[in-house]
């Protein structure tokens, strides 16, 4: 079965996934009934999917359908390009690049680069999109963030690099344990063996890429393309020479950054002291307990000695 490389660019994705679906469905020898009781969906649904029609599948859904049907993930590398049409129109080639790019890096000046995203996270931030008209909308748009992290875990996914702006980690996004989770999720993704995270303190002062965001994708022929990102704006370049001057951009901020181990220590630092849970005492006061138990312990055997 053809995998999503393989899609004609001319041809509607949200057809070829519904295609896939029935021809998967029949294969597995079930009704459209049928099917939809196994993954817990009316045969309505299923009908619209596989005819192209309707609401967009969703993650949980596709996830769910591919199992029963034995897909070979087949439906999930689909999904992120059913998805890509709920996002605006200049980011679309940027995504569709970003699919098929060997090694990605990114700075990230305000808020958790999307791979990094947790689900909340990525929830609360979308809500504050003055362009978003529904819940569903928002959803779909969680859906395809989440279904693009997929990549990172495949056995043919991109080396990543994130370089995050201090300030992405004290902006507070949604109520405290959204906020735990995510930074949570990034120390946690700092040990993915294919990812590096470095923070780039406030202490190293201004440099180039103060306006924004940026993206450098490394492509399977070698080519490198820049992307920027603004609140309301994408800015895609393609240009070699144009490019160039983005890396040298990058590589300096990689040089202004804390290495990777320090970056973890301070992305625990904020999470301890401003998002731990309740019942846990953050590191500093760990720290001060220890010392006051250190005095203590050293007091009592000169009181012993004497």
């Amino acid at each position: 079965m053809a995998k999503a490389k393989d899609i004609d660019p001319t041809e509607s994705i949200a057809a070829v996934y519904g295609s896939r679906l029935r021809r998967l469905r029949l294969a597995a020898g079930l009704t459209q009934q049928a099917l939809g009781e196994l993954v817990y969906v009316v045969s309505s649904r299923i009908a619209q999917l596989e005819l192209g029609t309707g609401a967009k599948p969703t993650l949980p859904l596709t996830r769910r359908l591919d199992d029963v049907l034995n897909g070979d993930g087949i439906l999930i590398e689909l999904l992120p390009h059913v998805l890509r049409e709920t996002f605006p129109n200049w980011s679309r080639r940027f995504m569709e690049l970003a699919e098929r790019a060997h090694a990605i890096r990114q700075y990230a000046a305000h808020v958790v680069p999307g791979l990094l995203q947790t689900e909340n996270y990525a929830r609360e931030l979308l809500r504050f999109d003055p362009k978003q008209v529904d819940d569903m909308q928002v959803e779909e748009r969680v859906d395809a963030r989440m279904s693009r992290q997929e990549r990172l875990n495949r056995p043919d996914g991109p080396e990543y690099r994130a370089i995050l702006d201090e300030s992405v980690l004290w902006r507070p996004i949604g109520e405290d344990d959204v906020m735990r989770a995510q930074l949570e999720h990034l120390l946690k993704m700092a040990e993915h063996p294919r990812a590096t995270i470095q923070v780039l303190p406030f202490r190293s002062g201004g440099h180039s890429a103060l306006g924004g965001s940026l993206t450098l994708l490394t492509l399977p022929n070698g080519k490198e393309v820049a992307y920027t990102e603004g609140a309301d704006h994408g800015w895609l370049v393609e240009e070699s020479d144009d490019v160039s001057s983005f890396a040298v951009s990058y590589d300096r901020l990689r040089e202004l950054a804390l290495s990777p181990r320090q970056s973890a220590r301070m992305i625990r630092s904020v999470l301890e002291d401003n998002y731990r849970d309740p019942r846990i005492a953050s590191q500093s006061r760990r720290r001060r307990l220890a010392q006051v138990q250190l005095q203590q312990s050293v007091g009592r055997q000169l009181r012993r000695g004497r």
